[in-house]
């Protein structure tokens, strides 16, 4: 019996996969679907799978930081993502097995047996030691994720950020933007460096994209790209110390 679970935030995804595992897989298998990273670390500490499917970008986290919260590692671990760019060469070089969507069976075959080969020797663990560096050694860049591709950004290239309800618009140069389908507040981990800063609840800027400082209107900022981002009344004081 191969205990599997399958993580992915679309449901289209998950019963294809479910469908060509229960259509193509030889011996025994209890699949468990989960749409939700956060319902799937209850479930992967609860049942301790063999075997995890997981997809890289969801909305309440990502793969990555859903590996990261798991206290139990005790499995084997393939990624199943429609992108092919950043992610996956860190995933590569950390010898964990990925798959693309849409998943071809032959892959997915391969990919079973390569498991079922394995399960005594997997060290799953340092494998994830050696992804979580990989991807801190591009920590240089920022990778956002976005009309299914994952954007990897240089620093200095990203102007302001701006909220909208559920929505989240990065401005770059060369009058460029990107919009993700996250709040501010989840998109705001990602600018953790010292150039960026929110000044509003609605705005984070690049710092060092700062052209003016505006008194009136409650205060304003004007940022390289000619657009303004508003400063909340309790950030003013610090945000002048920065500008000086």
């Amino acid at each position: 019996m191969l205990k599997t679970v399958i993580v992915d935030d679309e449901l289209n995804a998950l019963e294809a996969l479910e469908w060509k595992l229960n259509r193509y897989i030889e011996g025994d298998l209890q699949i468990i679907k989960c749409n939700s990273p956060v319902k799937a670390i209850e479930v992967i500490e609860k049942e301790k799978p063999d075997l995890v499917f997981l997809d890289i970008e969801m909305p309440e986290m990502d793969g990555f930081t859903m590996l990261q919260q798991l206290s139990n590692t005790n499995f084997d671990l393939i990624f199943t993502t429609a992108h092919d760019e950043f992610a996956l060469r860190a995933i590569k070089v950390s010898a964990i097995d990925y798959l693309l969507k849409p998943v071809d069976k032959d892959e997915l075959i391969i990919a079973v047996q390569k498991v079922r080969a394995s399960r005594k020797g997997n060290h799953l663990e340092d494998k994830l030691q050696s992804l979580f560096t990989n991807l801190k050694d591009k920590n240089e860049k920022i990778s956002l994720s976005a009309d299914g591709k994952i954007y990897l950004l240089d620093r200095e290239d990203i102007i302001m950020l701006k909220s909208d309800k559920s929505y989240t618009t990065v401005f770059l140069v060369n009058d460029k933007s990107i919009v993700v389908s996250k709040t501010l507040k989840e998109v705001e981990k990602k600018f953790e460096f010292p150039e960026f800063y929110r000044v509003h609840n609605s705005y984070l800027v690049n710092m060092n994209h700062v052209k003016e400082y505006l008194k009136s209107m409650g205060g304003e900022l004007i940022m390289s790209n000619g657009m303004s981002a508003s400063i909340s009344r309790n950030k003013k004081n610090e945000l002048l110390e920065k500008l000086m």
